[in-house]
């Protein structure tokens, strides 16, 4: 409870910040950095928004590091250029973004695997492979998105390395840490399915997921 409690408080901490900058940059007239951020904060309220309105409890530990990778990628990345201030702040946001997506994409299709109703029995590798394949096609989807932010929009979300004007090396290692990100948590359920064992980070957050969202899984006989 006293880790629920420091979650939710961190958690409330970011949002407090993100509303400050929110109303620092509508009182200084920068409207395009206000959306952006206003933007930002309602993503910050949409696990609150699944748990009132499907009734899926998502574990705090989750919910704050989504919160926070949302803040640091986006609010201090793109509005208070970090991404450019810190030559490493791309490569361990996509890391982590591949972490995220991976564990996201698992538990989508754990929780297929497992519910009754659905009569879906996937092997463990299958399940891997899936989570794996998930995190690196959204990494795919985002850089598509951030050329087209960039062509069309006149922005420089795909930023230059190493005298790279086109955008392509920063755009080869945001894929290679993804699929990297991606390839850790694709190991690390795949040995929570084989042992049913509760030791990594991961495997408790599965444990806790399926523990508080009894309606979504069914045991099979």
């Amino acid at each position: 409870m006293g880790e629920y409690k420091i979650h939710r408080r961190l958690t409330f901490v970011l949002q407090a910040i993100l509303i400050v900058g929110f109303i620092a940059e509508v009182w200084s007239g920068q409207w395009f950095n206000a959306a952006i951020t206003s933007g930002i904060i309602l993503i910050t309220f949409a696990p609150l928004f699944l748990e009132k309105r499907f009734r899926v409890f998502i574990p705090p530990e989750f919910v704050l590091i989504s919160i926070a990778f949302v803040f640091a990628s986006l609010f201090l990345g793109e509005i208070h250029g970090y991404y450019t201030r810190y030559w490493w702040w791309d490569i361990a946001l996509h890391t982590g973004s591949g972490i995220l997506l991976g564990i996201i994409g698992f538990l989508l299709v754990h929780v297929l695997n497992e519910t009754e109703d659905i009569g879906v029995h996937l092997k463990p590798g299958f399940v891997a492979f899936f989570a794996f394949l998930f995190a690196v096609g959204i990494g795919a989807l985002w850089e598509i998105f951030e050329f087209g932010m960039d062509s069309f929009g006149g922005m420089n979300m795909q930023k230059e390395m190493l005298g790279d004007a086109s955008g392509l090396t920063d755009t080869m290692w945001d894929l290679i840490v993804d699929t990297l990100g991606a390839g850790v948590i694709a190991i690390l359920g795949y040995g929570y399915i084989k042992t049913a064992r509760n030791k990594s980070f991961l495997e408790r957050w599965i444990h806790a997921f399926i523990r508080d969202n009894p309606g979504l899984f069914s045991r099979r006989r």
